[in-house]
């Protein structure tokens, strides 16, 4: 059983270590938020791209290169490797799934 939240280092062993790479996936996430709900609040529209592995080996192919919206496919595959891991931790758990759902449910909401 994994530890519990208060005991995860998320600031220590995941912010600290990688703070830059956190911005370009960020965004990602803006520009990504922007292409499916233009004129919206940033949210993850989770069912319009969900093909994240085949879209994270696809911009693995172009590895230190710039997308055409000039965003290095390096952090849209690292978007996409996170984006898969969250699914699939969700389709492990359906409490998890359930709650994460309501989350991005009332983030729509206030999007719109």
């Amino acid at each position: 059983m994994p530890p519990s939240r208060k005991h995860l280092p998320v600031f220590e062993g995941f912010v600290a270590y990688f703070p830059d790479a956190i911005n370009a996936v960020s965004e990602v996430s803006r520009l990504g938020s922007e292409q499916h709900s233009p004129g919206e609040p940033i949210h993850w529209a989770w069912g319009k791209s969900p093909d994240h592995k085949s879209a994270l080996i696809r911009h693995l192919e172009d590895t230190g290169e710039l997308d055409e919206d000039g965003v290095l496919h390096d952090a849209k595959a690292a978007w996409r490797a996170m984006a898969n891991l969250q699914t699939l931790l969700e389709s492990r758990d359906p409490e998890l799934h359930a709650r994460r759902q309501g989350q991005r449910d009332k983030a729509a909401a206030g999007a719109r």
